[in-house]
């Protein structure tokens, strides 16, 4: 029988057939330029020293600090999923923007009709049309609002532009676009992904791009076996066992990840004690045979095993990111167990001083606090996304506040924190704006020189990004990534149609390789 090496690299790539769309996996220049318009100018600011510093603003590159897109090939196939109901303009109002919608007062059945894709595109603007009034102005809707400018030229959704938009929908989504989005258009050197789609680390067909992750979650919440353990064939049977796995997941994917991120705020205060795994082994042994465990057991597992990750992820040089504040969606907040969210984090960074911790969302609306904590705690960083459309306003509050505050190597401003990349170009001119606005003002006001304020817009918009996550050093690990290594050799072999399993892509890449 013979190996999986002698395939002949002939054999191999006619294998392949015309599976999916292309995939542009590391040179940037390969990716399809397409019909774009240029990068969104600053909006219109006073001529002088305003002017200069929005011009600046929007020239610098944009680090991205924070989303959860999913892979391009996944958009360009079409189909809908859980995280893309519908492959038409209304899929730009799904994330995040649906949920204002709701509490303007559309029912549940009219929202699920406007993202149904049994629903012709141009008769969605009729069941969006009573409540576009009432939330067209809102953050979440202004990000749209922009993206539907740069991208389908048109300045106002209504009856006599939707088809516009449609068609503008259409000639965007195509291969490529990510790249002609965020970079082109946006200015985004690269982004960092929290991958909602199952997997702890992504392996993206972008990896520079789409930098991702690695979630934790799963790792002391649960714990979640089936994502966690079986991947890694290791048997578990005690807490120390469930050790292996999740040391597993940082010895191989820690080198590739810029940091590790937890969304568990949503389901309990970041309390976290620091508990012995003695004290935690009996109520992890009731979890593996699914016994029901109290709220005191539960507390246990969790603490301890939240900070066997996050030790693993300081020994390995990985800032750990948590949600703090706002919750996503509606009518399900408890903005009462939010607003300890600011102490408990002064008590982790107490904790744990080696540990680099990035708070992110600002823990709205509770960021007087949480520029408390930047200002008095060495291992407290601020990361500004998702705050832009939540609170426009806000948010160059807290950006001005924070420049006369605290040091403004502690601040991250800005991460999309979307599921279709469309919006993330309206996200990113929504925060440039605000940059360029925060610093203008605190230039009139007195507190900053034109000199000041100038030194401090590439740090902001890229320097403290790239030192936070070492992104230099995981750019060059990822070159030498198994899974890239596979996207590298379709992209050096002029294939431009390629999704297969892994089994597909092992064999091609070992019969290119053998054949030479």
């Amino acid at each position: 029988m013979k190996s999986k090496r002698s395939v002949s690299r002939r054999t191999a790539l006619k294998g392949l057939g015309t599976l999916g769309a292309a995939v542009v996996a590391w040179n940037p220049g390969a990716a399809q330029s397409g019909q774009s318009r240029a990068r969104p100018e600053p909006a219109p600011f006073r001529s002088g020293p305003g002017r200069e510093i929005a011009e600046r603003v929007f020239k610098a590159t944009l680090i991205d600090t924070h989303e959860h897109l999913i892979e391009e090939k996944e958009r360009l196939g079409g189909a809908p999923t859980g995280r893309v109901p519908c492959d038409d303009w209304a899929l730009w109002f799904s994330h995040y923007l649906n949920s204002d919608l709701l509490v303007a007062g559309m029912t549940q059945a009219e929202l699920d009709q406007f993202l149904s894709p049994k629903i012709e595109p141009p008769a969605k603007w009729r069941l969006l049309a009573p409540y576009w009034p009432a939330v067209k102005n809102t953050g979440y809707a202004q990000a749209v609002r922009i993206a539907i400018r740069e991208l389908c030229g048109v300045e106002e959704l209504s009856a006599a532009t939707v088809e516009k938009v449609q068609a503008g929908y259409e000639q965007t989504r195509r291969p490529g676009f990510y790249r002609r989005i965020l970079q082109d258009q946006a200015g985004i050197e690269s982004c960092q992904v929290n991958c909602l789609t199952g997997e702890p680390f992504k392996e993206s067909d972008l990896p520079a791009l789409l930098m991702q992750d690695l979630g934790i979650v799963g790792m002391f919440a649960g714990p979640d076996l089936a994502r966690y353990a079986r991947p890694t064939g290791l048997a578990v049977k005690t807490l120390s066992d469930w050790h292996a796995v999740i040391n597993w997941w940082f010895d191989r994917y820690a080198k590739y990840a810029v940091a590790v991120k937890s969304q568990h705020a949503y389901s309990r205060d970041i309390d976290y004690a620091r508990v012995p795994a003695d004290q935690a082994e009996a109520a992890f042994r009731k979890s593996l045979q699914k016994e029901p465990l109290t709220g005191e057991e539960r507390k246990l597992l969790e603490d301890h095993l939240f900070w066997y990750a996050v030790d693993q992820a300081t020994a390995h040089g990985l800032p750990v990111k948590l949600h703090t504040g706002y919750y996503a969606g509606q009518n399900g907040m408890p903005l009462a167990r939010l607003r300890h969210n600011p102490g408990s984090a002064a008590e982790l960074c107490r904790l744990a001083p080696d540990t680099k911790f990035v708070f992110v969302h600002l823990c709205y609306p509770y960021y007087e606090e949480m520029l408390a904590l930047a200002k008095q705690f060495t291992n407290a960083h601020i990361d500004m996304c998702w705050s832009w459309i939540i609170n426009p306003v806000a948010a160059k509050d807290y950006l001005k506040k924070h420049l006369v505050t605290a040091p403004a190597n502690k601040l991250l401003p800005f991460g999309g924190d979307y599921i279709p990349v469309e919006p993330v170009l309206g996200h990113a001119v929504m925060a440039r704006r605000g940059v360029a606005l925060a610093l203008s003002e605190l230039v009139e006001e007195g507190w900053l020189t034109l000199t000041d304020a100038v030194e401090l817009i590439e740090p902001l918009l890229n320097g403290n990004a790239r030192r936070i996550f070492q992104l230099a050093q995981k750019t060059e690990a990822l070159k030498g990534a198994d899974w890239v290594k596979y996207t590298r050799f379709l992209l050096a072999s002029g294939l431009s149609q390629v999704y297969a399993r892994r089994r597909v892509l092992e064999t091609v890449f070992n019969g290119f390789v053998s054949q030479g």
